[in-house]
């Protein structure tokens, strides 16, 4: 039992009276086994994060006593799982978790533990790590009390992520383990004990056992935490992304040539990723920023005059999204198209500010990005990076002043979310057409027209100058 601060005591006394744990502890009562509140909620608790999960573990049915509790807060959410001897209830915006304690073993080719009855300890020793092995007792005789046989409040203090038992046992138990170490790593901000992370070495390809949407699921995770980097170098590092996702494990390192080199895109992937983190919350856009230069390494070509190149990596790029999405079992629909067009468009407005900005430029850009132009230029500002602060910073100068022409020529021709002035109905209707390809090439002479700034982006100059293409095309216009 390790010893714990006064100030930790005050934050566990804080919650420990609150309406669930009573009522929990006069069920345990009740049925005459002790219960305790374990794992992340106790974690939670110390670090003052906020937290919707509460456990609970009994010596004994942790389905009785969920179904006791329930009865006692009316609850109408219950769910139960015979199976695993567990039960749920959905509660005031809370998910309660009932489980009896239990030890588990395993068979090497599986991750599902052959489970057996066990004691707190027992039930605290097959948890992942230290800091998530920590119960607080709801029981009278010493209710409230912090119960840490394996350090875990020392190791949250110190910030560093380790396992009751030996790491090798851990992870080859449950390779998955690896994949919540890295990013437990991320969210707190915590470093990977030196032996923890000899084991991810030593057991990464284990992590081939776990179904690739429990890998995708964690890694999702990783991509939402407030240090995504942190976990992609672990990642790397213990070499689980080569594995799992080896695409973005090519972009390390650099090559010389002719005392030419080029940035190292894995770091500059990284440092991307987290200059957009203040910028959104959103899990595609930040899929966004590590795709980007994904397809960087199959397009790198050396000239001896330029140096390195890697031209058309948006576009081959944009064709690796969704094979990427469909083998990490990601989202095929709108979120997946969303990615693949961040990464197609990601050139162009920083291409903008190297050159004399037209606003047929601007009015392309406009109608190409459409509703996704704020996701787009917080990508861009995000991939202006450099180890030379006045470069950054002068290339964020002119970033600032595209901007500033996009709101202009966005308020004065209205491309943004287009639709065309004149409908292939009109046309249709005018030239007393069937459907044929007339009707489509005028429509897109007439978008043509309007984004190089040849006619006003309204009805009556787009119906006359469909009138000038009609007549081009040999087509009579009726007349009323």
């Amino acid at each position: 039992m390790n010893s714990i601060s006064s100030e930790n005591k005050k934050k566990i006394q804080k919650v420990i009276h609150d309406e669930v744990f009573r009522i929990v502890a006069e069920c345990g009562e009740e049925l005459g086994k002790p219960v305790f509140v374990i794992g992340g909620y106790v974690r939670d608790v110390i670090l003052e994060r906020p937290s919707k999960d509460m456990d609970f573990v009994i010596a004994g049915s942790g389905i009785a006593l969920a179904e006791l509790v329930a009865k006692k807060l009316k609850a109408t959410k219950v769910s139960f799982f015979k199976t695993y001897g567990t039960a749920m209830i959905h509660y005031k915006g809370f998910d309660l978790e009932f489980v009896g304690a239990r030890k588990e073993s395993y068979k090497r080719e599986s991750r599902n533990p052959m489970i057996e009855d066990g004691t707190l300890e027992d039930d605290q020793r097959r948890r992942d790590f230290t800091i998530n092995a920590m119960a607080i007792s709801l029981n009278k005789d010493n209710y409230g009390t912090l119960i840490d046989p394996f350090g875990g409040i020392e190791h949250l203090e110190k910030g560093v992520i380790k396992t009751p038992l030996d790491p090798d046992v851990t992870f080859s138990d449950d390779p998955l383990r690896m994949m919540r170490a890295v990013r437990f790593a991320s969210q707190l901000d915590f470093n990977i004990d030196s032996d923890v992370f000899k084991a991810l070495k030593v057991n990464k390809n284990r992590i081939e056992i776990i179904t690739q949407e429990r890998i995708t699921d964690e890694m999702n995770k990783i991509i939402l935490s407030n240090h995504p980097s942190i976990g992609f170098k672990s990642l790397f590092s213990s070499g689980i992304l080569q594995l799992i996702f080896p695409e973005m494990a090519d972009l390390h390192g650099v090559e010389n040539k002719n005392g030419k080199t080029h940035k190292d895109n894995f770091y500059h992937t990284l440092e991307v990723l987290e200059n957009i983190l203040p910028n959104t919350n959103d899990l595609w856009l930040r899929w966004a920023a590590i795709m980007h230069d994904i397809a960087k390494p199959p397009t790198k070509r050396f000239h001896p005059k330029v140096g390195w190149t890697f031209h058309g990596h948006e576009d081959k790029g944009a064709r690796m999204v969704p094979i990427i999405f469909k083998r990490m079992k990601l989202p095929l629909d709108h979120k997946m198209k969303f990615v693949q067009k961040m990464v197609q468009l990601h050139l162009r407005p920083i291409a903008l500010t190297k050159e004399i900005v037209t606003d047929s430029a601007l009015r392309r850009l406009l109608f190409d990005a459409n509703q996704d132009l704020e996701a787009l230029m917080k990508l861009c500002r995000a991939d202006i990076t450099s180890k030379n602060e006045t470069k950054v910073k002068k290339y964020l100068e002119r970033f600032s002043e595209v901007e500033n022409k996009i709101k202009k020529v966005e308020e004065r021709d209205r491309i943004r979310n287009w639709q065309p002035p004149v409908s292939g109905e009109v046309i249709i209707k005018t030239f007393n057409l069937k459907p044929c390809k007339h009707i489509g090439n005028i429509k897109d002479a007439i978008k043509e027209a309007i984004l190089e700034g040849e006619i006003e982006n309204n009805y009556d100059a787009a119906y006359n100058f469909m009138l000038i293409k009609g007549e081009e095309l040999g087509l009579i216009a009726q007349t009323n």
